[in-house]
Protein backbone atom coordinates (compact mmCIF):
# COMPACT_ATOMS: atom_id res chain seq x y z
CA UNK A 1 0.00 0.00 0.00
CA UNK A 2 3.11 2.52 1.10
CA UNK A 3 4.70 1.56 -2.68
CA UNK A 4 1.13 2.50 -4.44
CA UNK A 5 0.78 5.72 -2.67
CA UNK A 6 4.32 7.03 -2.67
CA UNK A 7 4.13 6.06 -6.96
CA UNK A 8 1.12 7.81 -7.27
CA UNK A 9 2.30 10.78 -5.16
CA UNK A 10 5.99 10.72 -7.66
CA UNK A 11 3.34 10.95 -10.92
CA UNK A 12 1.35 14.06 -9.07
CA UNK A 13 4.63 15.82 -8.39
CA UNK A 14 5.81 15.75 -11.91
CA UNK A 15 3.35 16.06 -13.86
CA UNK A 16 1.91 18.86 -12.07
CA UNK A 17 5.12 20.51 -12.25
CA UNK A 18 5.80 23.82 -14.20
CA UNK A 19 7.13 22.39 -17.91
CA UNK A 20 9.87 24.95 -17.50
CA UNK A 21 11.14 22.56 -14.35
CA UNK A 22 9.83 18.87 -15.76
CA UNK A 23 13.00 17.59 -16.71
CA UNK A 24 14.09 19.25 -20.39
CA UNK A 25 15.17 17.75 -23.48
CA UNK A 26 19.10 19.15 -23.97
CA UNK A 27 20.18 19.40 -27.70
CA UNK A 28 24.14 19.65 -28.25
CA UNK A 29 26.41 19.16 -30.90
CA UNK A 30 29.43 20.47 -33.39
CA UNK A 31 29.97 22.48 -35.88
CA UNK A 32 33.31 21.57 -37.18
CA UNK A 33 35.49 20.73 -40.21
CA UNK A 34 35.03 17.10 -41.86
CA UNK A 35 38.51 16.29 -42.87
CA UNK A 36 37.84 12.60 -43.85
CA UNK A 37 34.54 13.50 -45.00
CA UNK A 38 32.48 10.98 -42.60
CA UNK A 39 30.33 12.95 -40.93
CA UNK A 40 31.68 12.40 -37.23
CA UNK A 41 33.61 14.90 -35.02
CA UNK A 42 37.02 12.69 -35.06
CA UNK A 43 40.00 13.31 -32.75
CA UNK A 44 41.36 16.37 -34.08
CA UNK A 45 39.13 17.87 -36.69
CA UNK A 46 38.66 21.43 -35.51
CA UNK A 47 35.58 23.29 -34.35
CA UNK A 48 34.31 26.26 -36.21
CA UNK A 49 33.81 29.02 -33.77
CA UNK A 50 31.08 32.42 -33.70
CA UNK A 51 28.64 30.41 -35.93
CA UNK A 52 24.57 30.67 -35.12
CA UNK A 53 22.74 27.62 -34.87
CA UNK A 54 18.86 27.75 -33.74
CA UNK A 55 15.86 25.81 -32.81
CA UNK A 56 14.21 28.93 -34.93
CA UNK A 57 13.15 30.69 -31.52
CA UNK A 58 15.92 31.11 -30.04
CA UNK A 59 19.90 31.57 -31.82
CA UNK A 60 22.89 30.37 -29.83
CA UNK A 61 26.27 30.51 -31.17
CA UNK A 62 29.08 28.29 -31.18
CA UNK A 63 32.07 27.76 -28.73
CA UNK A 64 35.85 28.49 -29.17
CA UNK A 65 35.70 24.42 -29.79
CA UNK A 66 32.62 24.31 -32.01
CA UNK A 67 30.19 22.84 -29.64
CA UNK A 68 26.99 24.42 -28.88
CA UNK A 69 23.75 23.27 -26.75
CA UNK A 70 20.03 24.18 -26.75
CA UNK A 71 17.64 23.75 -23.67
CA UNK A 72 14.34 22.64 -23.60
CA UNK A 73 13.57 23.47 -27.74
CA UNK A 74 10.74 25.83 -28.79
CA UNK A 75 10.76 25.61 -32.08
CA UNK A 76 9.08 23.54 -35.12
CA UNK A 77 11.25 20.37 -34.87
CA UNK A 78 14.44 21.49 -36.59
CA UNK A 79 17.50 22.43 -35.67
CA UNK A 80 19.25 24.68 -38.29
CA UNK A 81 22.80 26.04 -38.74
CA UNK A 82 23.50 29.71 -40.26
CA UNK A 83 26.12 28.17 -42.77
CA UNK A 84 29.21 30.38 -42.33
CA UNK A 85 30.76 32.29 -45.20
CA UNK A 86 34.10 30.19 -46.43
CA UNK A 87 32.23 27.07 -45.53
CA UNK A 88 30.07 24.30 -47.15
CA UNK A 89 27.34 22.20 -45.41
CA UNK A 90 25.89 18.73 -46.92
CA UNK A 91 22.56 20.07 -44.67
CA UNK A 92 21.82 23.34 -43.05
CA UNK A 93 19.16 21.68 -41.00
CA UNK A 94 17.95 18.48 -39.21
CA UNK A 95 15.12 17.04 -37.98
CA UNK A 96 14.94 16.38 -34.03
CA UNK A 97 12.19 14.44 -32.07
CA UNK A 98 11.44 14.29 -28.41
CA UNK A 99 14.00 11.39 -27.76
CA UNK A 100 16.75 13.25 -30.02
CA UNK A 101 19.67 14.14 -27.93
CA UNK A 102 22.92 15.52 -30.50
CA UNK A 103 23.19 17.61 -33.44
CA UNK A 104 26.23 17.61 -35.51
CA UNK A 105 27.23 19.94 -38.19
CA UNK A 106 30.05 18.77 -40.42
CA UNK A 107 31.59 21.39 -42.93
CA UNK A 108 33.54 21.93 -45.84
CA UNK A 109 36.50 24.53 -45.91
CA UNK A 110 35.64 26.68 -49.28
CA UNK A 111 37.76 29.03 -51.32
CA UNK A 112 37.29 32.78 -50.56
CA UNK A 113 34.46 34.10 -52.46
CA UNK A 114 34.42 38.19 -53.45
CA UNK A 115 32.03 37.83 -56.70
CA UNK A 116 29.17 35.81 -57.06
CA UNK A 117 25.32 35.64 -59.43
CA UNK A 118 22.11 33.94 -58.20
CA UNK A 119 18.56 33.50 -59.76
CA UNK A 120 15.94 35.47 -57.90
CA UNK A 121 12.81 33.03 -59.14
CA UNK A 122 9.61 32.63 -57.35
CA UNK A 123 5.78 31.60 -58.41
CA UNK A 124 6.78 28.01 -59.96
CA UNK A 125 3.62 26.42 -58.68
CA UNK A 126 4.83 23.08 -59.66
CA UNK A 127 2.16 20.71 -61.18
CA UNK A 128 2.55 17.75 -63.59
CA UNK A 129 0.85 20.21 -65.79
CA UNK A 130 3.86 22.69 -65.83
CA UNK A 131 6.77 20.42 -65.84
CA UNK A 132 7.87 22.56 -69.22
CA UNK A 133 8.03 25.68 -67.50
CA UNK A 134 10.49 23.68 -64.83
CA UNK A 135 12.85 22.70 -67.92
CA UNK A 136 12.64 25.81 -69.30
CA UNK A 137 14.10 27.72 -66.32
CA UNK A 138 16.56 24.84 -65.18
CA UNK A 139 17.77 26.23 -68.71
CA UNK A 140 18.42 29.38 -67.96
CA UNK A 141 19.94 28.20 -64.90
CA UNK A 142 22.60 26.20 -67.18
CA UNK A 143 23.11 29.22 -69.89
CA UNK A 144 23.41 31.68 -67.10
CA UNK A 145 25.74 29.68 -64.54
CA UNK A 146 24.89 31.25 -61.13
CA UNK A 147 26.52 30.25 -57.62
CA UNK A 148 22.64 29.78 -56.10
CA UNK A 149 19.01 29.81 -56.80
CA UNK A 150 16.71 31.57 -54.51
CA UNK A 151 12.78 30.94 -55.06
CA UNK A 152 10.84 33.19 -53.19
CA UNK A 153 7.06 30.71 -52.82
CA UNK A 154 4.20 29.22 -54.40
CA UNK A 155 6.24 26.41 -54.91
CA UNK A 156 3.48 24.17 -55.53
CA UNK A 157 0.50 24.54 -57.77
CA UNK A 158 -2.01 24.56 -54.55
CA UNK A 159 -2.17 23.10 -51.31
CA UNK A 160 -4.56 25.81 -50.10
CA UNK A 161 -8.02 24.12 -51.95
CA UNK A 162 -6.99 20.35 -52.20
CA UNK A 163 -6.64 17.15 -50.61
CA UNK A 164 -4.04 15.56 -48.94
CA UNK A 165 -2.98 12.96 -51.22
CA UNK A 166 -2.99 16.24 -54.37
CA UNK A 167 -1.18 18.45 -52.21
CA UNK A 168 1.91 15.83 -51.32
CA UNK A 169 1.97 15.32 -54.83
CA UNK A 170 2.69 18.50 -55.49
CA UNK A 171 5.58 18.78 -52.85
CA UNK A 172 7.01 15.34 -54.29
CA UNK A 173 7.28 16.92 -57.57
CA UNK A 174 8.65 20.11 -56.21
CA UNK A 175 11.60 18.42 -54.10
CA UNK A 176 12.03 16.49 -57.27
CA UNK A 177 12.52 19.08 -59.75
CA UNK A 178 15.00 21.37 -57.65
CA UNK A 179 17.01 18.40 -57.09
CA UNK A 180 17.83 18.54 -60.91
CA UNK A 181 19.42 21.65 -60.63
CA UNK A 182 22.47 21.80 -60.01
CA UNK A 183 23.90 24.48 -57.96
CA UNK A 184 22.11 25.13 -54.69
CA UNK A 185 18.64 25.58 -54.19
CA UNK A 186 17.02 28.20 -51.08
CA UNK A 187 12.98 28.04 -51.11
CA UNK A 188 11.00 30.49 -48.85
CA UNK A 189 7.02 29.08 -48.62
CA UNK A 190 4.30 31.38 -50.30
CA UNK A 191 0.39 31.42 -49.39
CA UNK A 192 0.03 28.41 -52.06
CA UNK A 193 1.70 25.94 -49.62
CA UNK A 194 0.05 26.66 -46.91
CA UNK A 195 -2.07 23.32 -46.89
CA UNK A 196 -5.55 23.00 -46.31
CA UNK A 197 -6.51 26.53 -44.71
CA UNK A 198 -9.30 26.92 -47.31
CA UNK A 199 -11.02 24.48 -45.92
CA UNK A 200 -14.31 25.17 -47.48
CA UNK A 201 -12.24 23.91 -50.95
CA UNK A 202 -10.03 21.26 -49.50
CA UNK A 203 -12.62 19.68 -47.06
CA UNK A 204 -9.14 19.11 -44.95
CA UNK A 205 -9.56 18.52 -40.80
CA UNK A 206 -7.49 21.29 -38.92
CA UNK A 207 -6.60 17.93 -36.86
CA UNK A 208 -4.65 17.43 -39.90
CA UNK A 209 -0.85 16.65 -39.20
CA UNK A 210 0.32 18.28 -42.21
CA UNK A 211 -2.59 20.76 -42.10
CA UNK A 212 -1.21 24.88 -42.32
CA UNK A 213 2.50 25.16 -42.73
CA UNK A 214 3.15 21.72 -41.54
CA UNK A 215 2.96 20.21 -45.10
CA UNK A 216 6.18 22.30 -45.61
CA UNK A 217 7.80 21.25 -43.04
CA UNK A 218 7.54 17.35 -43.56
CA UNK A 219 8.39 18.16 -47.59
CA UNK A 220 11.22 20.69 -47.19
CA UNK A 221 12.07 21.37 -43.71
CA UNK A 222 12.11 24.83 -41.95
CA UNK A 223 10.21 27.80 -43.29
CA UNK A 224 12.83 30.52 -42.38
CA UNK A 225 16.45 30.30 -42.00
CA UNK A 226 19.60 32.00 -43.07
CA UNK A 227 23.30 31.55 -44.66
CA UNK A 228 25.89 33.37 -45.44
CA UNK A 229 28.14 33.42 -49.49
CA UNK A 230 30.05 35.55 -50.70
CA UNK A 231 30.17 38.26 -47.86
CA UNK A 232 26.08 38.36 -48.35
CA UNK A 233 24.04 37.27 -45.36
CA UNK A 234 20.98 36.04 -46.66
CA UNK A 235 17.56 35.33 -44.71
CA UNK A 236 14.41 33.66 -46.04
CA UNK A 237 11.75 34.73 -44.46
CA UNK A 238 7.56 32.90 -43.99
CA UNK A 239 5.58 36.62 -44.44
CA UNK A 240 2.36 34.20 -44.86
CA UNK A 241 0.60 34.18 -41.72
CA UNK A 242 -3.03 32.38 -41.96
CA UNK A 243 -6.37 32.81 -39.99
CA UNK A 244 -8.96 30.38 -40.00
CA UNK A 245 -9.63 30.11 -43.92
CA UNK A 246 -7.62 33.05 -45.21
CA UNK A 247 -4.34 33.77 -45.31
CA UNK A 248 -2.74 37.75 -45.63
CA UNK A 249 0.74 39.25 -45.66
CA UNK A 250 2.11 39.20 -42.08
CA UNK A 251 5.87 38.06 -40.06
CA UNK A 252 4.93 36.57 -36.92
CA UNK A 253 6.33 37.64 -33.33
CA UNK A 254 8.41 34.42 -33.17
CA UNK A 255 10.06 34.91 -36.58
CA UNK A 256 10.60 38.72 -35.64
CA UNK A 257 12.31 37.53 -32.39
CA UNK A 258 14.19 35.23 -34.04
CA UNK A 259 15.70 37.81 -37.04
CA UNK A 260 16.54 39.95 -34.23
CA UNK A 261 18.89 37.80 -32.52
CA UNK A 262 20.29 36.51 -35.80
CA UNK A 263 20.91 39.99 -36.55
CA UNK A 264 23.17 39.65 -33.68
CA UNK A 265 26.14 37.48 -35.07
CA UNK A 266 26.04 39.79 -38.47
CA UNK A 267 28.55 42.62 -38.58
CA UNK A 268 27.34 46.10 -39.15
CA UNK A 269 29.06 46.56 -42.64
CA UNK A 270 27.80 43.13 -43.97
CA UNK A 271 25.24 43.18 -46.95
CA UNK A 272 21.84 41.71 -46.02
CA UNK A 273 19.43 40.07 -48.54
CA UNK A 274 16.19 39.13 -47.23
CA UNK A 275 13.95 36.82 -49.62
CA UNK A 276 10.27 35.84 -48.75
CA UNK A 277 6.72 35.28 -50.78
CA UNK A 278 4.15 38.75 -50.44
CA UNK A 279 5.92 42.30 -50.77
CA UNK A 280 6.28 44.28 -48.02
CA UNK A 281 5.70 47.31 -50.36
CA UNK A 282 3.75 47.07 -54.30
CA UNK A 283 2.80 48.50 -57.27
CA UNK A 284 0.72 45.23 -58.11
CA UNK A 285 -1.88 47.04 -55.71
CA UNK A 286 -2.86 49.37 -58.00
CA UNK A 287 -2.70 47.19 -61.23
CA UNK A 288 -5.67 45.08 -59.86
CA UNK A 289 -9.05 45.33 -59.08
CA UNK A 290 -9.98 45.99 -55.56
CA UNK A 291 -11.78 43.46 -54.05
CA UNK A 292 -13.31 44.24 -50.75
CA UNK A 293 -15.68 40.80 -49.83
CA UNK A 294 -15.14 37.06 -50.81
CA UNK A 295 -11.92 34.81 -50.54
CA UNK A 296 -10.14 37.00 -53.31
CA UNK A 297 -10.84 40.24 -51.33
CA UNK A 298 -7.49 42.73 -50.96
CA UNK A 299 -8.37 43.73 -47.80
CA UNK A 300 -8.05 41.57 -44.31
CA UNK A 301 -9.22 42.17 -40.25
CA UNK A 302 -6.16 41.89 -38.28
CA UNK A 303 -6.14 42.96 -34.65
CA UNK A 304 -9.25 45.19 -35.43
CA UNK A 305 -7.97 47.29 -38.17
CA UNK A 306 -7.83 46.75 -41.95
CA UNK A 307 -4.42 45.94 -43.91
CA UNK A 308 -4.00 45.26 -47.27
CA UNK A 309 -3.87 41.85 -47.43
CA UNK A 310 -1.13 41.00 -50.22
CA UNK A 311 1.58 43.21 -48.69
CA UNK A 312 3.01 42.62 -45.24
CA UNK A 313 1.28 44.85 -42.83
CA UNK A 314 3.90 44.95 -40.22
CA UNK A 315 6.55 45.97 -42.62
CA UNK A 316 7.62 48.96 -40.91
CA UNK A 317 8.27 46.45 -37.49
CA UNK A 318 10.27 44.22 -39.29
CA UNK A 319 12.58 47.00 -40.99
CA UNK A 320 13.56 48.84 -37.77
CA UNK A 321 15.27 45.79 -36.77
CA UNK A 322 17.94 46.49 -39.64
CA UNK A 323 18.41 50.07 -38.20
CA UNK A 324 21.91 49.90 -37.69
CA UNK A 325 22.50 46.83 -40.38
CA UNK A 326 23.64 47.07 -44.28
CA UNK A 327 20.12 45.99 -46.25
CA UNK A 328 20.09 47.13 -49.64
CA UNK A 329 17.63 44.42 -50.86
CA UNK A 330 14.63 42.68 -50.38
CA UNK A 331 13.60 40.18 -52.61
CA UNK A 332 10.00 38.69 -52.91
CA UNK A 333 6.98 37.39 -56.00
CA UNK A 334 3.52 36.51 -54.86
CA UNK A 335 2.26 39.53 -58.05
CA UNK A 336 3.78 37.42 -61.22
CA UNK A 337 4.81 40.71 -61.95
CA UNK A 338 8.89 41.95 -62.07
CA UNK A 339 8.85 45.01 -60.29
CA UNK A 340 11.41 47.25 -58.88
CA UNK A 341 10.37 50.03 -55.69
CA UNK A 342 12.46 51.85 -52.92
CA UNK A 343 11.57 55.76 -51.87
CA UNK A 344 13.92 57.98 -51.00
CA UNK A 345 14.38 58.11 -46.75
CA UNK A 346 16.50 59.85 -44.43
CA UNK A 347 17.94 56.36 -43.54
CA UNK A 348 19.66 53.63 -46.12
CA UNK A 349 18.38 53.05 -49.94
CA UNK A 350 16.62 49.07 -49.16
CA UNK A 351 15.32 48.07 -52.82
CA UNK A 352 12.29 46.51 -52.49
CA UNK A 353 12.23 43.84 -55.85
CA UNK A 354 9.57 41.29 -56.90
CA UNK A 355 10.25 39.07 -59.92
CA UNK A 356 8.11 37.35 -62.33
CA UNK A 357 6.58 34.05 -62.34
CA UNK A 358 8.01 31.19 -63.92
CA UNK A 359 4.71 29.45 -63.94
CA UNK A 360 3.57 31.64 -67.19
CA UNK A 361 2.82 35.18 -68.20
CA UNK A 362 0.56 37.21 -66.39
CA UNK A 363 -2.24 40.07 -66.93
CA UNK A 364 -1.90 43.24 -64.69
CA UNK A 365 -5.56 44.86 -65.89
CA UNK A 366 -4.88 45.41 -69.47
CA UNK A 367 -1.32 44.79 -69.27
CA UNK A 368 0.60 41.41 -70.06
CA UNK A 369 3.63 40.78 -68.18
CA UNK A 370 6.43 38.06 -69.22
CA UNK A 371 7.31 34.67 -67.19
CA UNK A 372 11.07 34.92 -65.93
CA UNK A 373 13.24 35.46 -63.58
CA UNK A 374 15.99 37.86 -62.31
CA UNK A 375 19.60 37.30 -62.41
CA UNK A 376 21.89 39.48 -60.01
CA UNK A 377 25.85 39.86 -59.64
CA UNK A 378 27.41 40.78 -56.31
CA UNK A 379 30.94 41.46 -56.15
CA UNK A 380 32.79 42.75 -52.74
CA UNK A 381 29.55 43.52 -51.34
CA UNK A 382 27.61 45.60 -54.01
CA UNK A 383 24.84 43.84 -55.71
CA UNK A 384 24.23 45.04 -59.60
CA UNK A 385 20.32 46.05 -60.72
CA UNK A 386 18.70 42.65 -61.60
CA UNK A 387 18.71 41.37 -65.14
CA UNK A 388 15.57 40.54 -65.95
CA UNK A 389 15.55 36.91 -68.35
CA UNK A 390 11.93 35.47 -69.88
CA UNK A 391 11.17 32.03 -69.61
CA UNK A 392 9.80 32.25 -73.57
CA UNK A 393 12.62 33.69 -75.43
Amino acid sequence: MQTIKLSFLLFNFYFLLPPNIQAQQTITGYVFVDKNNNGKKDAGEEGVAGVSVSDQVIVVKTSADGAFSISNPKGYGFIILSTPDGYKADSSWKRITKNSTAVNFPLAKTKPVREFSFIHASDTHVSPDGIDRMEKFRNIIAQTKPDLVLITGDLVKDALRVNEKTASTYFQLYASEIKKINVPVWSAPGNHDNFGIERQSSLVSKDNPLYGKEMFHHYLGPRYYSFNYGGVHFIALDDVDFEDTWYFGHIDSVQLNWVKQDLENVSPLTPIITFAHIPFFSGGLSLTTFSPYGFDRSVEIENGKPEFRHTVSNAYEFLALFKNHNYPLNLTGHYHIRQIFWFESYGQKIRFEQTAAVVGDSDAGDIQTPSGVTFYTVKDGVISEGKFIRLDQ
